[in-house]
């Protein structure tokens, strides 16, 4: 699943009331030839994937302002309490924004059109070099929500060098048990046969932490509820070290070899809550897990105060900066025996969300050639969402030498975490406060830059992994894993497995499967909260059963049949892309040999 919050389906129940409301196609009031004095204009932009809401602060506002003499006021369903109001209220008045980032799939990019809520942006593509490379991924697109022609969005995380087969991520998964390797290393790297027995190794480094710091606030684990959807969001995150990832209620390995619904009994979910509530029983989970949000959470992680991270983007993004790791302190991989992660294969026609044109925008030729600069080198640089990712400006963040990229002692410090403030030619301020609050990736990081050679994510250039395989806490984990990296771990010893990136989206599911999710999900996700803190093992095993017998008294049957044709479809796709490429492949050397 995408870790990105998701718009209620009563957003989507709105535009199909609205349908009959407006005209298919967009509102068709204005043209390419419209004039647009070049003023400084104020856009709208209606973001599904927002954490911030109002006005983009710091260097990139100025590089925007420079650029295009706009600035962004973001409009955030995620902030605005759960978006199903927002987005009623503002779809009603039949002016979502002037760019519109938002998912296409089960059916909400077709209403977003039919709805006259965003605009083709054929009539302003002449000369938009980046959009138009990326036709296929614009093709599909428009083949998910039933247009012919035209381009009605560009999808993010597109790629051009990457294929289905090769993960999208960089020098680390987006999954995996990540621990305080320093900890971890003082207690003697003690081997970690499977989940279960994270939990003793686990208790002995938060005593260690305890005893070191003198600080009884440390705990080993902390959760949050933001994310959660289908299931507990948390709870979902170790399933992927075993190869899973979620479809609705269901849960699917990313090589179509096993399928279960959340609720099978000693399946992997259940396996994943008693996990937890044999966690929560031995001390080691903080027990502000039930209240705290996501960025209460992050500043425990930066300030040293938690000890495991499900993803190396929240543990090392927080508390890997240059000086810990100077220490040898850090998040790094430590690796369960039996484990095999999920991991995205790179998806050349992008993921399921866009970025559209919104219908009653004004000066849309400009905001065109701005959504085509996100999509260039220059643009992919700049647009870093906030979990990090590319390099940032160049100039700033990093510069050519001796015809490599590397990065400037400022982009070092800020991009691994280090609070630094921008120099006043840049806009000022802090650098965080800078990044594009978009939180929209155009270009898949891992992709190559043509202009440099090398990727968009500096982790991956030469000159910073020289640097990294030289400060103590890297040394020290590749003398004790015999890798350079964790990828490279990973895949030496069979311990990832790749879903392909076909770009798969669900259909729009009717309104009676809707509602019957809406009921289920409530009672999994509160069930599985009280079952992970329940105050022993066999109340953790009542709660989690008698949560079985209450969702199917609601029918989950019914849902579950969707979810898993939905799941199986998907494989279906991923087995056809790779077919795809490998045609491809074919075609492109026996054209090579014939030569």
């Amino acid at each position: 699943m995408s870790l990105k919050k998701k718009v209620t389906i009563a957003a989507a129940v709105t535009l199909a009331a609205m349908m009959s409301l407006s005209a298919c196609g967009g509102s068709g009031s204005t043209t390419a030839a419209e004039k647009d004095d070049n003023s400084l204009m104020t856009v709208e932009v209606f973001d599904g994937l927002a954490n911030y809401q109002g006005e983009q602060k710091g260097w990139f506002a100025k590089i925007i302002k420079d650029k295009f003499n706009i600035k962004l006021n973001i409009v955030a369903p995620n902030v605005a309490g759960g978006g199903s109001t927002l987005f009623d209220t503002r779809a009603a008045a039949g002016n979502l924004g002037d760019i519109v980032i938002y998912g296409y799939d089960t059916g909400k990019g077709a209403k977003l059109v039919k709805s006259g809520l965003i605009e083709d942006m054929t009539p302003y593509l002449k000369g938009m070099k980046y959009i138009n490379k990326y036709k296929d991924a614009t093709d599909y697109v428009n083949e998910q929500i039933g247009q012919k022609s035209g381009v009605w969005g560009v999808p993010a995380s597109v790629v051009d060098t990457l294929t289905p087969d090769q993960p999208s991520e960089g020098l680390e998964p987006t999954f995996g048990p990540y621990l305080r390797w320093d900890l971890y290393k003082e207690i003697g790297y003690p081997e970690i046969d499977t989940l279960e027995d994270l939990i003793p190794v686990l208790k002995q480094m938060q005593d260690k932490a305890r005893e070191e710091s003198g600080s009884d606030d440390i705990y080993a684990m902390s959760l949050f509820k933001d994310w959660d959807g289908n299931m507990m969001n948390n709870a979902k995150q170790p399933t992927c070290f075993y190869g899973f990832d979620e479809v609705g209620f269901v849960l699917a390995k990313g090589d179509g070899s096993d399928f279960e619904s959340i609720t099978k009994e000693g399946g992997i979910y259940e396996r994943v809550i008693k996990f937890f509530n044999a966690a929560n029983r031995a001390g080691i989970v903080d027990p502000e897990s039930t209240t705290q949000n996501y960025d209460t959470m992050n500043s425990k992680y930066k300030n040293g105060k938690v000890l495991f991270s499900f993803w190396p983007w929240l543990g090392q993004a927080a508390y890997n900066t240059n000086a810990n790791k100077a220490e040898g302190k850090g998040f790094m991989l430590a690796p369960l025996k039996d484990m095999k992660i999920f991991s995205y294969g790179a998806a050349p026609r992008g993921d399921k969300t866009m970025i559209a044109l919104g219908s009653k925008a004004k000066n849309k030729q400009r905001l065109v050639k701005f959504i085509n600069w996100l999509y260039s080198p220059e643009g992919v640089y700049a647009f870093s969402n906030q979990t990090g990712g590319s390099a940032g400006p160049k100039g700033l963040n990093w510069e050519i030498k001796d015809g490599k990229p590397v990065l400037t002692e400022f982009g070092s410090a800020v991009l691994s975490g280090e609070s630094k403030n921008v120099p006043e030619e840049w806009g000022g301020g802090s650098y965080s406060d800078g990044i594009s609050a978009l939180n929209f990736t155009t270009v898949t990081v891992n992709d190559i830059d043509p202009d440099t050679g090398y990727t968009y994510n500096p982790v991956m250039w030469p000159s910073e992994i020289e640097k990294a395989n030289q400060n103590p806490l890297n040394k020290d984990w590749q003398e004790h894993m015999g890798a350079s990296t964790t990828m490279e771990y990973l895949e030496n010893n069979d311990m990832l497995l790749v879903g392909a990136g076909s770009s798969y989206v669900q259909p729009e599911e009717n309104s009676q499967i809707s509602t019957l999710r809406g009921s289920i999900k409530t009672e999994i996700v509160n069930s599985s909260w009280k079952t992970s803190f329940a105050s022993s093992e066999s109340e953790c095993e009542k709660i989690f059963n008698e949560m079985i017998k209450t969702v199917n008294g609601l029918d989950i049957d019914s849902v579950l049949k969707v979810d898993m044709k939905n799941a199986k479809d998907q494989d279906k796709a991923r087995k056809n892309i790779l077919k795809e490429y490998q045609n491809k492949e074919k075609s492109s050397s026996s054209d090579s040999s014939s030569e």
